[in-house]
């Protein structure tokens, strides 16, 4: 290769490098102009209380969107997370009213377990079954949600039936911080690390990016698979009980609609449809913008079919979005071996 390949090649990548931060930073530009429009329409926005709010319903939606980051980077998606969460929290609160002595230690890996139950039927019939995982994951979607309102059977779990300490968890503070909030955070780091650090983890971008030449590469794909799914019903699970630990009351419409939300917040941060791409730290700032705006344009008296016209046009850049950055990659690519010839 050239000088002037060299040159030109990593003049390319800087290009394609400042394009994906730049798409951070313009989801953090966003937010901090909501944030600063909604103050001044209400300055009561801002108070300790409404903050609390805010992290605490953006730590649920945090802990979805990295089990979905995790799923779509595979090239697959996840619709049935808003029913695992639903479902998880109803079984965390009936366990919980039958014994109401269960540490909450407990309660929350009984509800980890139960999503990954979940994830491991989503995971067996995309693998086993031969099915896109779109297909699977919107049947599952509704059979979830299905087996929830016949369980409960019109019936509510109410606060008052639930433990204190359990009751106690979903408000408890550490230095002021949430202790949901650094629930999330600490699902947020792990996984983080581990996408990046661990050789699972590149793996998942690598089938993402060609499932054919990552097979070839002797990457079990199918097993890799099969555990993305697992993880991502786990989480699901995991916010399940955050939610039941935070509302106090449940029932079986819990968590409906959270599907969509998720899979916006993880487009909007970054995370390529396609696969291969993307990071949790860019989903984790794409779910606290959805959540601000879900939180934010009441105040600003925007009515709610103009909050999901937001939503659907946020997605609809970020798709725009990464195509640009592909395109910029796909020609990177192309000149690197024009003048690798």
């Amino acid at each position: 290769m050239t000088g002037a390949g060299v040159r030109a090649d990593r003049a390319a990548e800087s290009r394609v490098g400042f394009l994906v931060r730049a798409r951070e930073l313009g989801i953090l530009l966003a937010l901090a102009a909501l944030v600063a429009v909604t103050a001044v329409a209400n300055p009561r926005f801002l108070s300790a209380q409404s903050v609390q709010d805010l992290l605490l319903g953006a730590a649920i939606m945090l802990v979805l969107a990295v089990g979905q980051t995790v799923v779509v980077i595979t090239r697959n998606i996840d619709l049935s997370v808003g029913s695992v969460l639903g479902l998880a929290a109803f079984a965390v609160g009936s366990l919980l009213r039958a014994a109401p002595g269960t540490p909450v230690l407990v309660a929350v890996l009984a509800g980890l377990a139960f999503g990954a139950g979940c994830g491991l039927v989503n995971g067996a019939l995309v693998r086993f079954g031969k099915v896109p995982a779109l297909v699977v994951t919107l049947g599952t979607l509704y059979v979830y949600r299905g087996v929830g309102y016949f369980w409960a059977g019109g019936q509510q779990i109410n606060a008052d039936k639930l433990p204190s300490a359990f009751l106690g968890f979903g408000t408890a503070t550490v230095l002021g911080v949430p202790v949901l909030v650094l629930i999330g955070l600490a699902v947020l780091v792990v996984a983080g690390v581990v996408l990046r650090d661990y050789r699972c983890g590149r793996e998942l971008y690598a089938m993402g990016s060609s499932p054919e030449a990552a097979r070839l590469a002797g990457i079990p794909v199918g097993r890799r698979t099969l555990a993305a799914f697992v993880v991502s019903g786990a989480l699901a699970g995991l916010a399940g009980v955050l939610f039941a630990a935070r509302f106090g009351t449940v029932d079986a419409s819990a968590g409906t609609g959270y599907e969509l939300n998720v899979v916006a917040a993880v487009v909007v941060g970054g995370v390529a449809v396609f696969g291969g791409s993307g990071t949790v730290w860019g989903a984790a700032l794409g779910a606290l913008l959805l959540t601000t705006i879900g939180a934010a344009l009441p105040v600003l008296g925007v009515s709610q079919f103009w909050q999901q016209a937001v939503v659907g046009a946020l997605i609809l850049v970020a798709i725009g979005t990464d195509r640009v950055v592909a395109a910029r990659i796909a020609a990177s690519l192309r000149r690197r071996e024009s003048h690798a010839i």
